[in-house]
């Protein structure tokens, strides 16, 4: 019996050769039969008159500020505990495709140049061809502090899984290491056991595939890059850059063949320090656009209080607390357990000031944190809202419904995160939160300002986070719910006020004080319910046939809690505070 599914890896190396069409064949053993399976797929020709954004490198908008001194943040090497890794951003080009991936643009293959003397390659790079290319891997080296001296070692033979026009080598590790990445070759020789190094496996953890990066036209074969299963504030394991070729295979407990990297260094010093953080979010915090028609601005935490916030407990009800203008007198720590809520001034004109917002006062919170074996730090950037508005609907050519209540709730908590190199001090990519999830976007992508800070867009009435202005639709065939952004001259420089509220990996002699309303654990928001608003019953009655169906199939797919008004807890209540972003 053939078994239904398949992987194989594929490690880049890089010329700069002509592109041109060829046919390459996937070759792999059958875990059942060990016979080797040929599949042909075509690469397309290329018009290499017509330049792809690949073609570009991409830079920063402005040069880099020499940052503060202090520790080992942006030095370029990091101790991992014996082994030292330094991050490569330039390739050498080994093959591309032109057809399949995002926007059907194909992808390009590289393995890494300019390997400084003592380091070694460990796997290569690929990404789409539909944006600049902008990318790393890691190489290492043992270093002095190692006794033992093999934390890397040459590969005992090589496989070979792929053939064509090049010839891809998968490396066979010595007993307790692990293969990182492929060996590319021009002849069907083998190529030198010192091409290349695996890793022991103390330094190395299990991977999964990240981002997709291309797909094959038969066979259902896709490049995905590599990141750690393991992630968050205190895990160790790191990327390495490299990318994994396979098949959509439906077996969850299969593990794949190529392993992340694991730090053994306790020591964080290659995290920024607190003067070091200041400078990096100077030189890169966002300007948040709102929409024009946007009532419901954010304001300060501290603005919140003072005008008329209350702090209420359940049982007493009738007798609410105003805040203190930190929040010194919220309930401290604890879980959200429904015992005490905030809501907004019960006097009308000073609820509609809150509901409001005040853009003038409103600041960012930052959360600073260590990832991926503190080789990168994270920056997550947190805005207050007072008041999130009602959602709007569009049903085909009814572009816009609104739905009444659905979707209110006082007290939002939004965010951007940013991820820097703790090699060089460069903005890698920005997760920007939207509703319930969100998406990580390179920089390579993103439109900046005044240098090298970035741009983000705030949804209408909803405050999620986008990248690019327009309308998103939470839905499919032409009906679902809008996001909608636009430009304005409503703009936040989150640089201009912005305060570091909470901070780990820093050194023990910095202490950031985090101020009380962190640590309260329950609710920014009453709780209530309510019927659909008048307005969506309305249009449910002048909808006939397809399109009522649809408004109801719409109106149906909404979670239960947006029929309600339920606030949010604050960030420190969030899986995301000490994991990693989805």
């Amino acid at each position: 019996m053939l078994v239904t599914h398949f992987l194989l890896i594929i490690m880049s190396a890089n010329i700069y050769s002509s592109r041109v069409k060829f046919s390459f064949i996937f070759v792999c053993k059958l875990l059942v039969l060990g016979n080797c399976l040929k599949t042909n797929i075509s690469s397309s020709n290329k018009d290499t008159n017509t330049p792809l954004p690949i073609d570009n490198i991409f830079q920063l908008p402005s040069s880099l500020p020499t940052w503060p001194s202090g520790g080992d943040f942006a030095t370029g090497v990091i101790d991992l505990g014996g082994l030292e890794v330094r991050k490569i951003s330039s390739f050498q080009e080994i093959w591309a495709t032109y057809e399949g991936g995002p926007d059907n643009l194909g992808a390009t293959f590289f393995e890494p140049s300019s390997i400084p003397d003592g380091f070694s390659m460990l796997g290569s790079y690929a990404q789409p061809n539909n944006q600049p290319l902008f990318g790393w891997v890691l190489v290492g080296k043992t270093n002095a502090s190692d006794k033992s001296g093999d934390i890397l070692k040459q590969p005992t033979d090589y496989t070979l899984v792929f053939q064509d026009t090049a010839y891809f080598w998968l490396p066979t590790p010595p007993d307790g290491y692990k293969a990182i990445g492929l060996v590319i070759t021009a002849t069907p020789d083998k190529p030198s056991l010192d091409k290349i190094r695996c890793v022991r496996s103390d330094f190395t953890d299990e991977s999964e595939i990240d981002s997709w990066i291309w797909s094959a036209s038969v066979n259902g074969l896709n490049v995905y890059g590599l990141r750690p299963k393991i992630r968050g504030t205190k895990a160790q394991p790191l990327s390495v850059g490299t990318f994994i070729v396979q098949n959509n295979t439906s077996d969850q407990n299969y593990t794949l063949p190529l392993s992340c990297l694991k730090s053994n260094n306790p020591d964080l010093s290659s995290m920024p320090n607190l003067s070091q953080v200041q400078a990096l979010f100077q030189t890169y915090s966002p300007y948040i656009y709102f929409h024009p028609k946007e009532i419901y601005l954010p304001s300060s935490v501290n603005w919140f209080f003072t005008n008329g916030a209350l702090l209420y407990k359940k049982g007493e009800e009738s007798n609410p607390s105003p805040i203190e203008p930190n929040g010194s007198n919220l309930p401290q720590g604890g879980s959200n357990d429904d015992s005490y809520w905030l809501d907004l001034p019960v006097d009308e004109q000073a609820k509609e000031k809150v509901q409001n917002g005040d853009l003038q006062s409103a600041e960012v919170y930052l959360h600073v944190k260590p990832i991926l074996g503190a080789t990168f730090t994270d920056i997550q950037v947190w805005l207050f809202y007072p008041f999130n508005g009602h959602g709007v609907a569009k049903l085909g050519l009814i572009k816009r419904i609104p739905l009444g209540k659905i979707g209110e709730h006082v007290g939002d908590w939004e965010h951007v995160t940013l991820r820097i190199s703790n090699f060089d001090g460069v903005l890698h990519k920005v997760y920007f939160a939207e509703h319930s999830g969100g998406k990580w976007v390179d920089s390579s992508l993103m439109e900046f300002e005044k240098g090298n800070k970035f741009v983000g867009y705030s949804t209408l009435n909803g405050h999620a986070t986008y990248h690019k202005a327009g309308l998103v639709l939470l839905g499919e065939n032409d009906i679902g719910i809008r996001d909608d952004t636009s430009k304005s001259d409503m703009v936040m420089d989150c640089g201009a006020r912005f305060s570091v509220v909470a901070a780990d990996g820093l050194s023990t002699e910095e202490v950031v004080v985090e101020p009380p309303w962190l640590n309260y654990a329950r609710e920014w928001g009453p709780n209530k319910s309510y019927e659909l608003g008048d307005e969506v019953k309305k249009v449910e009655k002048l909808l006939i046939g397809h399109l009522k169906s649809d408004f109801e199939k719409l109106i149906n797919s909404l979670p239960s809690e947006v029929f309600g008004e339920e606030g949010p807890t604050g960030p420190k209540m969030k899986i995301n505070w000490d994991g990693d972003e989805k």
